[in-house]
């Protein structure tokens, strides 16, 4: 039944395009094409003058062009003062979590877990797994306003809070 219902689409589909499609005039005697005779090509004369062209002056040379001023860059500042800056512990629930962010050159460098609930197996497991992503994404935004990691929200929340509170002693 699904074949002939599909068949029957198809078929229909087909004709309605066929329908559509914009008329052509179907040449069927060849006898009605006209051809016409082939024309003799002549070639163009080129004229050439023999009249001399008097050359260009020469430019003027123009002065070396003078050195680049050097002109030093200031040194970029970060929004952070550089050094290890210790945030408050955070609930998670299960634990507390407690972060240090190290800024070097004025930016988040690294971010270093003091804390974090490790007395259930299944805790050390989610953390493992969270910890990692959780610091690379506050390096790579230079602020704690990080994604929450998927069954690790109660980590990620204590994590963005610690993280935070270091950065804001951190702030330039």
């Amino acid at each position: 039944m699904k074949k002939l219902v599909l068949s029957s689409s198809l078929i229909l589909a087909f004709s309605l395009y066929i329908l559509a499609l914009p008329e052509t005039p179907a040449v069927t005697d060849l006898a009605a094409v006209a051809v016409s005779p082939a024309k003799p090509v002549i070639a163009e004369k080129k004229v050439v003058s023999k009249t001399p062209v008097a050359p260009s002056k020469p430019i003027a040379s123009l002065p070396p062009p003078k050195p680049a001023a050097v002109i030093p860059k200031p040194k970029p500042k970060g929004m952070y003062r550089d050094g290890s800056y210790t945030g408050g512990a955070a609930d998670a629930y299960y634990g507390m979590v407690q972060v240090r962010a190290v800024i070097q050159n004025g930016r988040l460098a690294d971010v270093q877990f003091l804390d974090h609930p490790q007395d259930r197996r299944t805790s050390v497991m989610i953390n493992s797994q969270a910890m990692p992503l959780l610091i690379s994404e506050a390096i790579q935004a230079q602020n704690a306003n990080v994604d929450i990691v998927s069954g690790a929200t109660a980590t990620s929340g204590a994590f963005q809070e610690s993280l935070a509170n270091a950065l804001a002693q951190a702030k330039a």
